[in-house]
């Protein structure tokens, strides 16, 4: 799944992913390739990207982005995340 994650004048993270967790409004949500379309607010918290895993491994590196609050957008090309 391609996921990006953007501010006005920056991008922070754009990329292929294994999944994502992001503080939503109503509590915390993982993103999966093939989720169903879906736009909600994000609150202050940790958003952990999880990359695809690379050969010989069973599991993808994780990075971490602290934000303060955003907009996420969920549809069939992917997830972004504008904060």
């Amino acid at each position: 799944m391609h996921l990006t994650i953007a501010k006005v004048d920056q991008t922070l993270f754009a990329g292929d992913v294994a999944s994502v967790t992001l503080p939503g409004s109503s509590g915390e949500l993982t993103v999966l390739p093939h989720h169903a379309p879906l736009i909600t607010a994000l609150k202050a918290g940790d958003i952990t990207v999880r990359l695809p895993a690379q050969a010989g491994s069973e599991r993808g590196e994780s990075q971490k982005f602290e934000i303060e609050r955003g907009l996420l957008e969920v549809n069939s090309q992917g997830a972004t995340v504008l904060l």
